[in-house]
């Protein structure tokens, strides 16, 4: 046998780089997607150890150095797993508007009537959005109404839109509590259309996905086809929407590879069996759970593989479709067919429905191995399922789930501090500092934006500058670039400093609040 060297050795390797001595490494555009990643190099390092192991000769200074460097990368690991865990809060919304205008008041929906709601993120799933084809290219060219509407309710309360997609009438918004956006990173958006064979966007999937504090996190806001029948077509769009659907960059590529997913829509599963006034006399009974047996996704999630791990909430709140408009009344009218005769009116049905699911950790990954408990550093509550029945604009009633999420923070410092120096006023150009963490990559796509304070979305800035076209000096400690007098408002007021990180697609760094003159 080969005489093993400890000087060399593997678990040497794996200490300096769990303590954070290891030098020059360069960072991949998913740095901030620790979380699967470091526990798949950990359990190499770990695999690498133990071979290391079974090789090493009878000499008992070997022996001793080893048990040392084993007691000290446990005391790692320990570190870690008792690191504090803190709340995230997610209230989450979805609504089948039927093209109607917002309401005046959605404070209940928001939860802005109960007092210190202490909301941390707002994801707001919205279907049948108007997308007839001038509100739809109006929609291109500036925000929608809803987007409108809500940034004016949540921008006052210290939101800030971060991201959003839409697909014709599918419509995802996230707003996120100021304080947490350094800490909101590698967002992107995708979209996948089932309607017309995949050819239309009436119905299919629309999706963000970010790491939050270092978490993979994916919200997908879904409508699937309609019709009692149809229960099968539902669930072949579904597990295509999550084989196919795809994000850029190189940390995350599916859906279920984050490690929380959240689905939610309106998934137009209906109840079977049942006729409609059996239907109605539970419902008029609050006797919800003789309707569970039969709702079709309880039934699917029983039977379908794709399925699994897929949790929600008890349907302890009405059925949510299909009501007569500005009222609680469930359908009265009768449907007229293409033959002119009367069709059958509609079965009350949970068809708007907010589920989740944590990342499956594989078998071979589990059990008693070393490191498996880093796989519990995120956990998800369900605190309120509900739906709000006092809305009446479509006839869908809105539904929502409030969440904690309870996370072991990976990141814990923003990537990049900035500062503004000296005077600002219209008179001269202006001075902005900034540093970055030593294992961030900047982009010559990265800018630093002026917004005023209270700013309602990411685009909403005042002027900009290139971190690199306006750069003035270059230090390893700080960075210097400068806004030219030019460009600098007229009017003075409060002002924030947001750096804008290309890789991350988010805002990496958000200056303290400072006056110009």
């Amino acid at each position: 046998m080969e005489a093993y060297s400890p000087e060399c050795s593997d678990l040497d390797l794996f200490l300096s780089q769990s303590s954070g001595e290891s030098q020059g490494r360069v960072r991949s555009d998913s740095w901030s997607s620790t979380g699967s990643y470091s526990r798949f190099v950990l359990r190499q390092r770990v695999a690498q150890l133990m071979t290391c192991v079974e090789d090493v000769s009878s000499d008992e200074d070997i022996h001793e150095e080893l048990s040392q460097s084993i007691d000290n990368a446990f005391k790692i690991c320990g570190k870690k797993m008792t690191s504090k865990t803190e709340d995230f809060r997610i209230h989450l919304v979805t609504w089948n508007v039927g093209t109607a205008q917002p309401p005046r008041d959605v404070s209940s929906l928001l939860l802005l009537d109960v007092p210190d709601p202490d909301i941390d993120m707002y994801i707001i799933g919205l279907q049948e959005v108007n997308a007839k084809i001038v509100n739809f290219l109006s929609d291109l060219a500036f925000d929608d109404p809803w987007s409108l509407f809500l940034m004016d309710i949540l921008a006052p309360l210290g939101y800030v839109k971060l991201s959003s997609i839409r697909m014709q009438g599918l419509l995802l918004l996230v707003f996120v509590k100021h304080k947490h956006i350094p800490f909101v990173q590698d967002i992107h958006s995708s979209y996948i259309r089932t309607g017309l064979y995949g050819y239309w966007g009436n119905k299919g999937g629309v999706s963000v996905r970010m790491s939050v504090y270092g978490h993979m996190l994916c919200f997908m806001n879904c409508h699937l086809p309609a019709h009692m029948e149809n229960t099968n077509q539902r669930l072949d769009d579904f597990e295509r929407m999550l084989e196919a659907q795809q994000f850029d960059g190189e940390s995350i590529g599916s859906i279920l590879e984050h490690d929380v997913v959240f689905w939610f829509g309106d998934l137009n599963f209906r109840i079977t069996d049942f006729g409609i006034h059996f239907i109605r006399e539970v419902i008029n009974g609050n006797r919800y759970s003789l309707l569970w047996e039969k709702d079709q996704l309880n039934i699917a999630k029983k039977k379908e593989g794709f399925l699994k791990g897929f949790l929600e909430g008890p349907l302890k709140f009405k059925p949510t479709y299909k009501f007569d408009l500005n009222s609680d009344v469930y359908d009265t009218r009768w449907k007229k067919s293409l033959l002119g005769f009367n069709g059958k009116k509609r079965k009350p049905a949970w068809t708007d429905r907010i589920l989740w699911k944590l990342k499956s950790v594989p078998d071979d990954e589990s059990g008693d191995s070393i490191g498996s408990d880093f796989e519990h550093v995120l956990k998800v509550n369900l605190e309120k399922y509900t739906s709000h029945m006092h809305y009446g604009i479509s006839d869908h009633k809105p539904v929502t789930g409030t969440f904690t999420v309870q996370m072991t923070p990976l990141i814990v410092t923003p990537p990049v501090t900035v500062k503004a120096e000296g005077e600002w006023n219209a008179d001269h150009d202006a001075l902005i500092s900034y540093s970055v963490a030593k294992d961030f990559q900047s982009s010559t796509w990265d800018w630093i934006g002026l917004y005023r304070v209270g700013f309602r979305h990411t685009k909403d800035y005042v002027t900009y500058a290139w971190v690199k076209d306006d750069e003035i000096s270059f230090s390893e400690d700080c960075n210097q670039v400068y806004i030219g007098a030019d460009d600098l408002p007229l009017d003075g007021g409060d002002f924030l400093l947001c750096y804008f990180c290309h890789n991350l697609q988010c805002l990496a760094g958000i200056s303290e609040p400072f006056q110009a003159l």
